[in-house]
């Protein structure tokens, strides 16, 4: 991933909150012909320190299943067009369009699985990480029958990450008039993505006026 350095992250915390924003990934392989394949996912976090794990399931037909070796996952963080007119300095500078945007790519290894017992614990973890937040209480029922044949349709897998970069594109290579007008402008704006952005941006705006 291009990552100019004024906008790599360091700090795994923020990916912390990239997942938690939203845990529907997108999991990248090379393909049977040798093009990339991706498959957009669900998945359980953990992380201690600077170890990452993700898990997670595939249909059984997907062609990705069963994929065993190098992977890169995509987390996805909130995003907003920036429109130069929001510059104090628009009539000085050649400011341009731009879009502000949090990601992370992982680059790792997958391993997969197809045990019942192993993948009944991960449909029970998911659907328990899951169903509270939408306020509903399905769970998987490891005694029930249909619900055990239903883990025929599916495989497994772990994701361990070897390699993580943290992009949070967030006009710090703007002087702070603009970050803050900027910022205004977006929390103005309806929807979640661009007031999130525009609390990344101020975020990002009082780490560097501290320092």
């Amino acid at each position: 991933m291009y990552t100019p350095r004024a906008f790599a992250e360091a700090d795994l915390a923020g990916l912390d909150r990239l997942v938690e924003r939203d845990p529907f990934v997108s999991l990248i392989t090379s393909g049977s012909d040798g093009l990339p394949f991706a498959s957009h996912l669900p998945v359980l976090y953990r992380r201690a320190g600077d170890e990452v794990l993700l898990e997670g399931h595939w249909a059984r037909p997907n062609p990705q299943a069963g994929h065993a070796g190098p992977a890169l996952v995509i987390v996805h963080g909130p995003h907003a067009y920036i429109s130069p007119g929001w510059y104090p300095d628009k009539k000085d500078l050649p400011r341009v369009p731009t879009w502000n945007y949090a990601v992370a790519h992982l680059y790792g290894t997958l391993e997969t699985f197809d045990d019942s017992t192993a993948l009944a614990d991960l449909v029970d973890r998911l659907s328990l990480r899951f169903e509270a937040s939408v306020g509903s209480d399905w769970r998987f029922e490891h005694d029930r029958p249909d619900h055990v044949s239903q883990l025929r349709g599916i495989v497994g897998f772990r994701f361990r990450a070897e390699r993580i970069e943290l992009k949070f594109k967030l006009n710090q290579n703007h002087p702070e008039a603009n970050v803050r007008n900027a910022a205004a402008a977006l929390q103005a704006l309806p929807g979640d993505n661009p007031r999130q952005v525009a609390a990344l941006m101020l975020d990002r705006l009082a780490r560097r006026t501290t320092e």
